[in-house]
């Protein structure tokens, strides 16, 4: 079903680089090649300084101080550094809050944590993938280490009332940490405001490169962190090992640019969604939106295509790349456990795909995808049912 044309609509699994952000690294893979810790002579100086300013650039998107960014590979370190960094330090309730539509790199952490011992308390979700707050508040009244909800899901898309859950973590006297890795660029955020005490974010979902992410932890909790990796107390002592330079200018070039065009951005991809959303309910009527209808990042759609399975329809249309689920469950043969926990059966949940546009998006690939994914799904249906297809063109 080929037509030579490709439309890449997966922008939750990664973004392309920013030809901006790939200008601003270029330097410091050829001239300005020093090693950032080695700051006696001026190529390690200049390298320091172009990491400082790309710290800056990462904390001023989140409202954060500029020591209070810890740069790593990505997200999923990142989360490994937050939860493991606070749980392995010999103090406070080995108690953690959580919800079961997290990101595979903290519910993974948690399951490891739990074999040593901590009470690993998911909170259920709603319909829309939100922690109920009075569940929350009723969790805390037990004395509680860290609270781990992420701010926007990754597959569904549903953003979690960030404000009223560090309201009720810091009166708890909890610490709140937040995977923000779908928020971070997208959305205004500021930690002082949200109470966020750790928060996570990786370069390459905001048009940066990947392999490169950042923890913020708050001043006053960085001495009740333990690092993961022994070596040279690189990062104030949190993350030992050399920096990638050319990466983290990147990322802080990726937040500039984020934080410059966030509003127009939104706004954009808002409108490509409700376009593309708009064609498909017009040739698939019983289709259905996963997640919240309104408080969703913004480009994100996960569509139910009742009796489409979606492995059998990326297939069928490959020209247009969509996922059914996150990137780094792939590997498993099991649907969705985001979609599990909103209630979806496991052959709804077999059944849906999600859709990512991007600031690389045009009108016309959402127009396109839309009606390559209107075919397929005709198709499928009708090899289902055993019906003859020619009428659908491939």
């Amino acid at each position: 079903m080929a037509t030579g044309q490709r439309v890449y609509l997966d922008y939750q699994a990664t973004t392309p680089v920013d030809p901006r952000v790939l200008e601003a690294m270029l330097p410091y893979f050829t001239l300005q090649y020093g090693n950032a810790a080695s700051v006696q002579h001026e190529f390690g100086r200049t390298a320091a300084e172009a990491v400082e300013t790309a710290r800056e650039r990462v904390a001023r998107l989140v409202g954060a101080r500029a020591q209070e960014i810890v740069f790593t590979s990505g997200a999923t370190e990142s989360n490994n550094l937050a939860l493991k960094g606070l749980a392995t330090r010999e103090e406070g309730p080995r108690r953690i809050v959580t919800s079961p539509t997290e990101h595979k790199s903290v519910l993974d952490v948690l399951a490891s944590l739990r074999l040593q011992g901590f009470e690993i308390v998911e909170l259920p979700v709603d319909s829309m993938g939100r922690v109920g707050l009075h569940d929350l508040e009723t969790a805390l009244r037990t004395p509680t280490l860290v609270v781990s909800i992420m701010a926007a899901n990754n597959e569904i898309g549903t953003l979690a009332p960030l404000e009223e859950i560090g309201r009720l973590c810091r009166a708890a006297n909890s610490l709140f940490h937040c995977d923000a890795t779908q928020w971070a660029g997208k959305l205004p955020l500021e930690v002082a405001t949200t109470c966020i005490d750790l928060l996570s974010m990786s370069a390459h979902k905001m048009y940066g490169p990947k392999g490169v992410g950042a923890l913020y932890v708050r001043r006053e909790v960085q001495s009740r962190m333990k690092p993961l990796l022994d070596g040279g107390g690189h990062e104030r002592g949190l993350r030992s090992g050399t920096l990638n330079v050319p990466a983290c200018v990147g990322m802080g070039v990726a937040c500039e640019i984020a934080e410059a065009s966030m509003v127009a951005d939104a706004d954009r991809l808002r409108r490509l969604s409700r376009l593309f959303l708009g064609d498909i309910e017009a040739g698939i009527p019983d289709v259905a939106v996963n997640g919240h209808p309104d408080e969703r990042i913004p480009g994100n759609l996960n569509l139910h295509f009742p009796h489409v399975n979606a492995e059998d329809l990326m297939l069928i249309v490959p020209d247009v790349a969509v996922s059914s689920g996150s990137a780094c469950s792939a590997a498993s043969p099991e649907p969705s456990h985001v979609l599990r926990a909103i209630g979806l059966s496991y052959e709804q949940a077999e059944c849906c795909v999600r859709v990512g546009v991007g600031r690389f998006t045009s009108e016309a690939d959402v127009h396109y995808a839309a009606q390559r994914l209107i075919e397929g799904v005709a198709l499928v249906r009708g090899i289902t049912a055993g019906r003859p297809t020619e009428k659908v063109r491939v």
